[in-house]
This record gives structure tokens, C-alpha cells and sequence, in this order.
């Protein structure tokens, strides 16, 4: 097919790629061979003046600590294809049981820690999944429904884990003191971590691991419903990896820092930030909590850290932050936004601030994410998302009559590229529905290319809300609003939001006779739903628009929000 966007390839970037068949945790074993002794994370809690709360773990470290993991859950019980859930923060122990799950065979199921009850429930039947592990403060929400679950195996890992005496002696008290950290009884089923990886050998059962084997379940929204496990083969994520790296060309092995402040569950922090790291043999700069953004910068100017991947709230805090001359952020070489779109203004006014190569990027959850983005030295177009990665082709079809459209027209974005998943689990209508007979990947975004093959995303054909790189399916808030006795009809839009990208919104139908505040609605979704997910505007009607058969048209409501913002 044509592809007009191979002649604005900058000449260093490759046309095709030749992808090593391999297990994704072959790459941190190469990188643990290469550099054994090189500083693979290094956790940073907070500083107190000189002193830096937190610690490192070496590559040989880092793969010792995954070989008992994998012997662990083998002990345990886990086999090859079995589902293993992580309810981590960004932490050391979200790699070791990353790699660990994956060298056995078994599956990771990435899961949101800041899920509530219901929300984990529904995930971990869905996924079936049977082991599981997460913050002890977590493990209340688990037992509240681990027996409307497969769950079993409960291991529960701490802040402090690898914190080194004494520090870590201050670092338990303060998270103990800010409800981080609880003591949980073990035995029944429930493990420490620390404990379980002393008490099993590094050299767990060979296990044989193809390519095309899945090795993730990453929930998203797809095209409609509830979340669903978008299912990545061990081949899609060392491909999107791999990509990633020669896309930005410049990067060296053995000598990166990379940020780790994006969420490691989700997959653009997973591939950009965790995986690229670990193939690059690059230090992972960890940062658990990225709110205050003063804390990420001192960790930049801090770590000399030369690669910070995140999403557009991010690099806005940065460039708005009142004292951002006072951090030596000099250090930065290049940013890949994602998640959502990246103001042409934020990324000269960063590139200005750091020396540094901002760029935007897009992707989704179906393809492991990566399937665009601005060249990172060359040009980069204002509103563009970018060119399509090597070996990524991409089209512009007519969502109706599926041909594909001309320069310069509106149509659904589709693509096809060894980073597209191999289906949803457990749903063929709706793998059915995403992918084509030969391979096509329906985004649900409508997008135009022009005539140099740099795409545009125009708006969305799915009802997918995406709030600071995270996807927000409606229909899982308006069941939240529907459970409320005095809410009658809900439905639920995207609205503009300048630092997250989109929140969300509610129009909400109260029943006769009956009165409610915007705050009592919030405070309800907030008992029910994770904070990213609660609306932000409640706007009380008394009927909403609707078909003539009685189906709510969300569409209109998209309408009348944007007329507002146009007046505005």
C-alpha cells in the first residue's frame, strides 16, 4: 500500500525491523548478562536534603529476585497459562512479579490499585485470575469480594520491601503513619512476599515460552460495554519495545535513565517507560506517587534522568510550575506524550526548558500501545499525532461502506502492525468486531492523513472518556449512577479538561418528588468507583434526549457541551 510517510522517517530510523522471537523476559535476562552490576531501579520515595528515601536493586539483583518469584508461584501452585494478578504502584516489586509471572508462563492481569471493591471483583473473575499480589493497605478492598473470586494465593509486598537499613525503619513508620501499610495476618493463603522469595531457590522450573504466547491482560474499554482484557502476546509487547527504541534512535544501551513516573499497570507506562528501560539495560528511575509534579522534577534534576515518557498533565505541570527555574532539568533528551493531545505550545515551552525534545505520540491498549508519533529530531506538525511506526500501516476508512477514504477525509483510523493484540479474552463478537479478517485493527478513532502521510485525530466513534491517559468506558459510571435510589435516567460524556485531557460528566434524571446535590452524587461514585472515573460535573435535568425506541443519544449531549465551549 502506499505510504507517503516512509520519506519523512528521519534517515537514522528504520523502514522495517527484524523482531528477536523471544519471551519478553529474555530481554531483562540479556540485560542482566550484559549489566550485571549496572543500577536496573532505583526507587525514589522522597529526599530529605541529601538524604534520598528510597533504593536500588542491580540487574543481577533484579533477576535473582525474579527467578525465586518464578520458583514461588510454581511452589504455589501456578502453571504455564494460569492468571496472575499485579495491584502494584510503581515499585521494585512490580518488576520482579512482572517478569517473574511471565518466565513461568503465566499470564499478568494489570490491574488499576486504586480500584475499588467492585471494580477488582468484576476484573479478576473475568480474568480468572487466582493468585494475586498487591499492597497489604489494598488487601482490605481484595477480601471484601475474594469469594465472589477464583483468587487463592494472596501475596502481599510493602513500600518499604527494598529499602535498605535504617532508612527503611523511617520509611515503614511514615507509610504505616499515612495508612499505607497495614499488618495483615499471613498463612490461609496469604503470603509476604519477602518472605516467600527467601524461602525458594533462584533456579525455578524451565518453562518453555514462545513468542506467540500471551503474556498480558490489559482492560480496556474496546468498542463497547464493560472493560475487557485486550490479550498481548509475549511477540506484541517486544515488538511495540523494540520500536519504541528505534524510534528514538539516540538512545544508548547501558547508559539511559529512564523516568518510571507514568503507572507501570498501564500499558503506556508498561511498554514506554518499564520495557524499554529493561531492553535498553537502562536505570528505572521509580517514582510511586508523581503528584506533587515538584517531586518529578527534583527526581530529574536529582537522577540526571535523560528519558521522561508521561502524558500531557504531566509536561503541563512542568511548564506551569511557579518555581520550574529553580530545577536543573537539563539532563532530559526526548519525551514521548501520549494518551492524549499535546499542545504544540507545551512542547516548545518544555523543549525550552529542558534542552530536551518533546513530541506527541498516540496509541491504544489493542496495540500493545504504540502506533504513531512525531519524529522526535524532525518535524513535528502542530495537532498531529504523527507517522506511523515502522512496520505499522495505517488507513483512513469510511466507518459505513469500509473503503478506505482520500487525503484530506474523515474516516475511522485503522491499523495493522506486529503490536495488535490477539483478541479480547473470552469475547470473539467482539474481537470479531475490532479486527479484521486480515488483521486490521479498528481504533474507533476517527482521524485524516495528509498528503505526507502525518495522521490527525479529529474525535472518537466509540464512547471511550480518556482522563489523564486512562480509559473510562460510560457505561461502568452510569450503572455507579443507576444504583443511587434517587437517580432516575444518567448518561455520561467527555468534556474538554485542560490538565487531564477529558473528565467526565454526568446528566443525571432524578425521580419524582426526589432532590439531590451534585456533591451527593460525587460523594456516592466516590464510595463505588476509582477517582478517576468519578464525574467531575453533575448536570441535573429533567429528561434527557433520547431515540425514538428509548436508546439515550450521548452524541447530542457531546454537541450541545461543545456549542458551550464555541460561545464561551
Amino acid at each position: 500500500m502506499e505510504a507517503p510517510w516512509l520519506a519523512y522517517y528521519e534517515p537514522e530510523v528504520p523502514r522495517t525491523i527484524d523482531y528477536p522471537k523471544m519471551p519478553l523476559h529474555q530481554m531483562l535476562e540479556d540485560s542482566a548478562r550484559k549489566y550485571p552490576d549496572h543500577t536496573a531501579a532505583r526507587l525514589i520515595l522522597r529526599y530529605m536534603g541529601p538524604l534520598r528515601l528510597g533504593g536500588t536493586m542491580t540487574y543481577r539483583q533484579l533477576m535473582d529476585n525474579v527467578n525465586r518469584f518464578a520458583a514461588a508461584l510454581h511452589a504455589l501452585g501456578v502453571r504455564k497459562g494460569d492468571r496472575v494478578a499485579i495491584m502494584l504502584p510503581n515499585l521494585p516489586q512490580f518488576l520482579i512479579a512482572f517478569f517473574g509471572t511471565l518466565k513461568l508462563g503465566a499470564i499478568v492481569v494489570n490491574t488499576n490499585p486504586t480500584y475499588t471493591s467492585r471494580e477488582i471483583q468484576h476484573q479478576f473473575a473475568d480474568a480468572g485470575a487466582e493468585t494475586v499480589i498487591l499492597l497489604s493497605s489494598f488487601y482490605p478492598r481484595l477480601k471484601e469480594i475474594q469469594g465472589q473470586t477464583q483468587v487463592k494465593n494472596v501475596i502481599i509486598a510493602d513500600v518499604p520491601d527494598y529499602v535498605p537499613a535504617p532508612l527503611n525503619v523511617l520509611v515503614k513508620s511514615n507509610v504505616k503513619k499515612h495508612g499505607l501499610m497495614i499488618d495483615v495476618p499471613l498463612g490461609n493463603g496469604v503470603y509476604g512476599l519477602k518472605e516467600l522469595l527467601a524461602q525458594h531457590p533462584e533456579a525455578p522450573p524451565q518453562v518453555a515460552v514462545g513468542a506467540e504466547d500471551t503474556a498480558l491482560f490489559q482492560y480496556t474499554g474496546g468498542t463497547t460495554g464493560v472493560p475487557k482484557a485486550a490479550m498481548l502476546s509475549h511477540l506484541n509487547l517486544v515488538a511495540n519495545t523494540v520500536q519504541v527504541k528505534n524510534w528514538m534512535y539516540t538512545l544508548e544501551e547501558g547508559k539511559e535513565r529512564i523516568m518510571g513516573a507514568i503507572p507501570f499497570f498501564h500499558v503506556y507506562g508498561m511498554t514506554v517507560a518499564m520495557l524499554l528501560s529493561i531492553y535498553l539495560g537502562a536505570e528505572l528511575v521509580i517514582v510511586p506517587n508523581p503528584r506533587p509534579i515538584d517531586g518529578v522534577m527534583l527526581a530529574i534534576q536529582k537522577e540526571r534522568a535523560t528519558i521522561y515518557p508521561g502524558v500531557p498533565t504531566m509536561y503541563i505541570g512542568i511548564i506551569n510550575h511557579p518555581k520550574v527555574t529553580e530545577y536543573n532539568l537539563r539532563s532530559v533528551k526526548a519525551c514521548i506524550s501520549g494518551a492524549a493531545p499535546l499542545p504544540m505550545d507545551v512542547q516548545v515551552k518544555f523543549g525550552e526548558i529542558t534542552g530536551g525534545r518533546l513530541v506527541e505520540g498516540y496509541g491504544l491498549t489493542e496495540a500493545a500501545p504504540v502506533t504513531h508519533c512525531n519524529p522526535i529530531y524532525g518535524e513535528r506538525r502542530s495537532g498531529s499525532i504523527g507517522l506511523p511506526f515502522p512496520d505499522v500501516e495505517a488507513r483512513v476508512m469510511d466507518y459505513e461502506k469500509l473503503t478506505e477514504k482520500n487525503t484530506g477525509e474523515d474516516g475511522e483510523l485503522w491499523v495493522k502492525g506486529p503490536q495488535v493484540m490477539q483478541g479480547y479474552w473470552g469475547k470473539p463478537d467482539e474481537t470479531a468486531k475490532t479486527i479484521t479478517e486480515d488483521g486490521w485493527l479498528r481504533t474507533g478513532d476517527i482521524a485524516r492523513r495528509d498528503a505526507e502521510g502525518y495522521f490527525y485525530i479529529v474525535d472518537r466513534l466509540k464512547d471511550i472518556i480518556i482522563a489523564s491517559g486512562f480509559n473510562i468506558v460510560p457505561r461502568e459510571v452510569e450503572e455507579v449512577l443507576f444504583l443511587h435510589p434517587k437517580v432516575q435516567e444518567a448518561v455520561v460524556i467527555g468534556v474538554p479538561d485542560k490538565f487531564r485531557g477529558e473528565s467526565v460528566k454526568a446528566f443525571v434524571v432524578l425521580k419524582e418528588d426526589q432532590t439531590a446535590t451534585a456533591e451527593e452524587i460525587v460523594a456516592f461514585c466516590k464510595e463505588r468507583l476509582a477517582p478517576y472515573k468519578v464525574p467531575r460535573q453533575i448536570e441535573f435535568r429533567s429528561e434527557l434526549p433520547k431515540t425514538q425506541v428509548g436508546k439515550f443519544l450521548r452524541r447530542v449531549l457531546v454537541e450541545e457541551e461543545r456549542e458551550k465551549l464555541q460561545k464561551a
